[in-house]
């Protein structure tokens, strides 16, 4: 079975690129950095979301289903830089050739691991073979919207829609469950401040467990999973979380209703 890598990332402002950008002093406060940044934003666009390339990844998740195992994890020890948790995706990625699942990952995700892995200079040859070394990715790579090897559910299921897309949040608390829990992204930078990077690790893996389950439901949705395949799935996933230690699953469970509680 092709191995599945269901991911989701968590940024914060580029503090040292806004200060080259703006030819900033090294004396002004990160905070006052970023909040000049926002302020710039939002005379323009009306928001202060940054531009792609001017976020800095703080911290990546993935879960994995690849054999019989399936598992939750950040990339990365909490003290890692941004170059070393892209390079780690990465490679991940030349190592296994993984069908990629995300949520917004097209709109989002990738293309702000595109931009940062050229800004630190890294090698990615497998995640952008486009043909030129395997024959196969030129009808199925990571990098056209329409190609599976990458597969953003929120874009697809809105058939490429913009006004048509769903926070991930909502969709999986409709589908039974957790959805978001502690925080969301407008709270990253906030929570890296305070020094809280742990929880935003926690924060991220709970996002790419959501996404995996999606997934599960989706390949449910096409047929490719059938009723029994797809509850033992979802119970492995399960099974995971309640041998995985940390507070954060425990919560994740508690919003998670088993199917006989349910019942």
């Amino acid at each position: 079975m092709l191995p599945t890598l269901a991911f989701d990332i968590e940024t914060i402002p580029d503090i040292a690129g806004l200060r080259r950008l703006h030819d900033l002093p090294d004396s002004l406060p990160d905070s006052d950095v970023a909040d000049m940044a926002f302020q710039k934003r939002r005379a323009s666009h009306g928001h202060d979301f940054l531009p792609l390339h001017l976020h800095r990844v703080v911290a990546i998740a993935c879960a994995m289903r690849e054999g019989d195992h399936f598992r939750v994890w950040s990339l990365g020890e909490p003290d890692e830089d941004e170059a070393s948790l892209l390079r780690r995706f990465f490679d991940g990625v030349d190592r296994y050739t993984p069908q990629l699942v995300s949520w917004n990952g097209g709109g989002f995700d990738l293309p702000v691991m595109h931009y940062r892995a050229l800004v630190h200079g890294l090698s990615a040859p497998r995640y952008w073979d486009q043909g030129e070394d395997d024959r196969d990715f030129k009808w199925n790579n990571y990098i056209s919207r329409y190609h599976s090897r990458h597969l953003d559910l929120m874009d697809l299921l809105a058939l490429y829609q913009g006004r048509a897309a769903v926070p991930l949040d909502e969709l999986a608390k409709l589908c039974g469950f957790p959805g978001k829990l502690g925080m969301d992204g407008s709270q990253v930078w906030g929570a890296w401040q305070a020094g809280r990077l742990p929880e935003i690790r926690d924060y991220c893996e709970t996002d790419a467990a959501n996404t995996y389950l999606m997934f599960l439901r989706f390949q449910r949705l096409r047929g490719l999973l059938q009723p029994q395949a797809y509850e033992a799935e979802v119970a492995r996933v399960r099974a995971t979380v309640e041998r995985t230690p940390g507070e954060h699953w425990r919560a994740f469970l508690a919003a998670w209703p088993s199917p006989a509680s349910a019942g």
